[in-house]
């Protein structure tokens, strides 16, 4: 089991996400797709800021009622509101007029983590039930902020790796 693991922001969002969905109440299912629309959110945001990606379009009325799936809300998640439907299999976070599948986040992060997927998770759980979930609901970001592996300023840091600190999320529960 490794204390430090390189590894892209994007996925580290991610988890946390699912982690922090879990804590408040979203089964696994839900949190996966949930954590995987917040990191997705997140990243669109930021490569705006670089100049990555264009200003979003406008804001075209999603067609998620013409899919048969239910009247769309807002699941806030790290501070971000996200959008959901609720399908027969539960809440789905969207992206475009797509609900999120929990399956492709699954494989996604443990892509990402390898070995240490279970490692990263396990930190991640004891942190966030080493605080009420009203106090994880206003406090997730900062506190991913506090964890989350630190990259170059600017263009040089999109995509780049660096090292999430096992020992330092362990801590934070504490």
């Amino acid at each position: 089991m490794a204390d430090e693991i390189m590894v892209n922001r994007a996925p580290v969002l991610t988890l946390w996400g699912v982690v922090v969905a879990e804590r408040l109440g979203f089964d696994r299912n839900e949190a996966l797709s949930l954590g995987k629309c917040l990191a997705g959110l997140n990243a669109q945001s930021k490569g705006r800021s670089l100049g990555i990606y264009g200003p979003p379009r406008g804001m075209e009325k999603r067609a998620a009622k013409k899919l048969g799936l239910g009247e769309e809300f807002r699941v806030e998640l790290c501070g971000r509101p996200l959008p959901a439907v609720r399908t027969k299999e539960g809440v789905r976070a969207l992206i475009k007029d797509k609900p999120i599948e929990p399956e492709s986040t699954q494989r996604y992060l443990e892509a990402k983590f390898g070995d240490e997927f279970e490692s990263v998770r396990k930190a991640m759980s004891q942190l966030a039930r080493a605080i009420s979930a009203k106090e994880l609901k206003e406090q997730a970001y900062s506190l991913y902020e506090k964890f989350r592996p630190e990259i170059p300023h600017g263009t040089a840091g999109w995509g780049a790796k660096g090292k999430l600190d096992l020992n330092l999320i362990r801590s934070l529960a504490h």
